[in-house]
């Protein structure tokens, strides 16, 4: 295994044509068919840099920003934000575009965690992260945040679940839209 890996090694940029058959009830690209090109954009970035197996084991901020049209060519950029030991967050920034009139609108931006495996399936090692510029280490530090507010948002829901009486807080229900029978 190589010792680190520059993030250009394994940015990856997925370019496909949006078709009829991927579109929901209301025209539009089915939700569903985004976020699986997505995992697919995630996997090939993050199994570049690790040199193995990868899988996914958390999704964040999947905004859907803009709707993407039938006849849209869409491209996913992804590229390597921060590793752990045998993880890494993919960055992944979806934007679509209108082949006739050349027209692109941002339509996603979402963080995938993969997790290297080795064959027997237990987690491995990645490479240490070569960051290239500026923009390189602004997306490595704001993934370390995220990760910190993440780990603290769940450590406040845990606490507040667990101290959590039904009685004390039914009047969270008073403005809505549930009835209790």
């Amino acid at each position: 295994m190589q010792k680190s890996k520059p993030i250009s090694y394994s940015r990856t940029t997925i370019t496909e044509l949006m078709i009829p058959s991927y579109a929901n009830f209301g025209g539009k690209i089915h939700g569903g068919i985004l976020l699986s090109l997505m995992d697919k954009v995630a996997y090939a970035c993050a199994s570049k840099h690790a040199g193995a197996y990868v899988v996914t084991v958390s999704v964040d901020g999947v905004n859907f920003l803009q709707p993407i049209e039938v006849g849209e060519l869409l491209s996913l950029h992804a590229s390597v934000n921060y590793v752990g030991r045998s993880s890494m967050v993919i960055g992944i920034r979806v934007v679509s575009e209108n082949v006739k009139t050349g027209e692109q609108k941002h339509t996603n931006t979402s963080y995938f965690t993969m997790v290297a495996k080795d064959d027997s399936g237990k987690p491995t090692e990645v490479p240490m992260l070569e960051l290239e510029d500026q923009a390189d280490v602004r997306r490595c530090l704001e993934a370390i945040k995220r990760k910190q507010l993440k780990e603290a948002y769940k450590d406040d829901f845990d606490n507040e679940k667990s101290s959590m009486h039904l009685e004390d807080n039914l009047h969270l229900l008073t403005n809505e839209r549930v009835i209790i029978k």
